[in-house]
């Protein structure tokens, strides 16, 4: 019986280990997709008033992620 619970507990640490790393890979294409989002509009947008508004708008953030080169 306590062997049981051992393979049970070890199956869920497993598990909740998993589901970190997909988070985690998750946060990174969001981190990402939320970078070309801001690029896309920065470059459609006429001056820096008008980037900044249309980022507000659609709930981007341009100072989220800094690049490492």
């Amino acid at each position: 019986m306590t062997w049981a619970r051992r393979s049970g507990s070890s199956i869920a640490n497993d598990e909740d280990s998993r589901m970190g790393v997909i988070r985690a890979e998750e946060a990174v294409r969001l981190g990402e997709q939320n970078d070309r989002a801001v690029i896309t509009v920065a470059g459609h947008s006429s001056d820096v008033r008008d980037c900044t508004e249309l980022l507000a708008m659609l709930g981007l953030d341009a100072g989220r992620r800094q690049r490492t080169a």
